[in-house]
């Protein structure tokens, strides 16, 4: 029921992966690449470093940094951008175990340690 004349707007629940809600391909695959770079962003903004230096330290040149921090990721593999968090100094884990019974596929996630 509205109140006062407005109207209601429609919703709809999305699941945990927005990249699947809209349809495109392999949303698991864009999922976990806009996770990494969310984790390369971070690192980048916790440090204070420019674009240069970020790109000094990755060995990439400055308008990829700049893709990567404008979640413009269609020029980087998930392997890329792991080799990235590395040479910024991350260490990159990957553990593989089976998924729960009240999920009907495994997942792919990408969690970053909590800084202080």
């Amino acid at each position: 029921m509205t109140k006062k004349g407005k109207t209601e707007i429609p919703v709809t629940v999305g699941s945990d992966n927005v990249f699947a809600d809209l349809g495109l391909p392999e949303p698991e695959e864009e999922l976990t690449k806009a996770q990494l770079a969310s984790q390369i962003r971070q690192i980048i903004g916790r440090r204070r470093l420019t674009q240069a230096s970020a790109a000094a330290l990755m060995g990439i040149d400055q308008p990829k940094v700049s893709a990567v921090l404008n979640g413009r990721l269609a020029n980087f593999s998930s392997d890329r951008l792991m080799r990235l968090l590395t040479a910024l100094g991350q260490d990159v884990e990957i553990i593989v175990r089976t998924k729960p019974r009240n999920r009907a596929r495994g997942r792919i996630r990408v969690v970053g340690e909590a800084h202080a």
